[in-house]
Formats: C-alpha cells, structure tokens, sequence
C-alpha cells in the first residue's frame, strides 16, 4: 500500500521512520527532504509551507480510505471520528465496502463491515496481533490539497 502523507505531523513522522530505516545514513535533515520529494514538492520548506495550510485532523466524516483490518485488505469510509486528547490519535469508525472476512478457516467465517479502533495521526492502531501486526492501517485514497 503506497503512503499517503497530508499533514506536517505525518510527514515528519515519515522523516523520523527513513532515518531510523537508514541506520545512520540518513540525517534527519536530509530524511525530511527525501519526504517533501516523496510529496512531489522540491524541497522541504515548500512541502512544509503548503502542508500547514491544511489542518492538522487526520481524518474526515465520509471521506474514502483504505488500508488492512487484522491483516485483511479493505476499501471504505470514514463513518465516525473523534480525536483523542491533543490530538494525540484518533477514534474512527470505518464502514468497508464489502465485508472483511477476519477467519482463516475455510469452515468458519467471521466478517466484519463496519469497526471501531483507536489510532495513530499517521492511521495506525496502537493494538497488535499476536504476531505484532497492526489491527488496523489506514490511510486516505486521495489528497485533498488543491
């Protein structure tokens, strides 16, 4: 799933992520610029002016997004949100287009269209699965910038 970067939170959170990947090869400095060309910007400080235009939540009622529910792929809208104490994350309901079936049983099927989760600024639950995945990612499907 490519990343979809629309606040300055996000894209610094990006920065700090390549930097840590780089192990030691990138500078912070140098992470934020690779993140403003990611963005299609030529630079930093033209990547950070025109994304503090835009404001700081993450996320809207009826906008569209993607992303995976317990390792399940899905498409869906955003049906509810609240933010959480200073912006710290997130509560979103999501309603899938189509139903996510959580079971890998072929005997047994649970499917799941409409789920509520706490999360990130950047879309990601603090939960995990046993295997320390995520329960749920999720990002926008589209930018909003003009």
């Amino acid at each position: 799933m490519t990343q979809h970067i629309y606040t300055r939170v996000q894209a610094k959170a990006r920065a700090r992520k390549l930097k840590t990947e780089s192990a030691g090869a990138l500078t912070y400095g140098a992470a934020l610029e690779q993140v403003a060309h990611e963005m299609g910007f030529r630079d930093w400080n033209t990547a950070s002016a025109r994304v503090s235009n835009e404001p700081e939540a993450c996320w809207q009622i009826g906008e569209r997004v993607s992303g995976a529910y317990l390792k399940r792929p899905f498409r869906g809208r955003v049906h509810a949100v609240r933010e959480l104490q200073d912006g710290a994350g997130y509560e979103l309901t999501l309603h899938f287009d189509e139903p996510v079936d959580v079971v890998d049983w072929d005997s047994f099927s649970a499917l799941r269209q409409r789920v509520t989760a706490y999360v990130s600024p950047e879309g990601i639950s603090w939960t995990k699965t046993s295997d320390g995945i995520p329960h749920l990612t999720v990002a926008r499907e589209s930018a909003f910038m003009v």
